[in-house]
């Protein structure tokens, strides 16, 4: 267990950039494509990656420079979590915003950065490439992580 637990004492809006990165757990599952309702408002998971993520590892191949390649990418930051929704449910950005605790197989909890993926809570080796699905055979892909 990580003796300085600094997500359970410190806001959101007062992280330094370093300890708001590492609140992500690299899960990837805010980096699959998404399918929204137009009826109910409902969004759907699929099982497609964005054209950035790398399916194996579910890590950005270009983090720093996303907004250039994927316009619509979601910049988080504590201004922006309430609204929202899509985000997944064991997000650790959505729920220190909620006021929950981290999972317990957080890295930042087990100190094992692997952890999200043993846990199986990861989308590595788990999602097909943007470029491998047509956009018409998407709904085809919903899936619940």
């Amino acid at each position: 267990m990580p003796k300085n637990q600094f997500w359970k004492t410190i806001p959101l809006e007062k992280l330094g950039k370093d300890q708001w990165e590492s609140l992500c757990d690299g899960c990837g599952k805010c980096c699959v494509l998404k399918l929204e309702d137009v009826d109910t408002g409902d969004v759907h998971y699929t099982d497609v990656g964005c054209k950035l993520l790398d399916c194996k590892t579910a890590r950005c191949t270009s983090y720093e420079k996303r907004k250039s390649f994927v316009p619509d990418c979601v910049l988080l930051t504590p201004d922006n979590l309430g609204v929202l929704s899509w985000m997944p449910e064991s997000c650790a950005y959505r729920l220190l915003y909620e006021n929950k605790n981290l999972p317990d197989w957080h890295p930042l909890v087990t100190g094992n950065p692997d952890s999200v993926i043993l846990a199986g809570h990861s989308v590595a080796g788990r999602v097909t490439p943007e470029s491998a699905v047509d956009e018409d055979d998407l709904p085809d892909h919903i899936t619940v992580w």
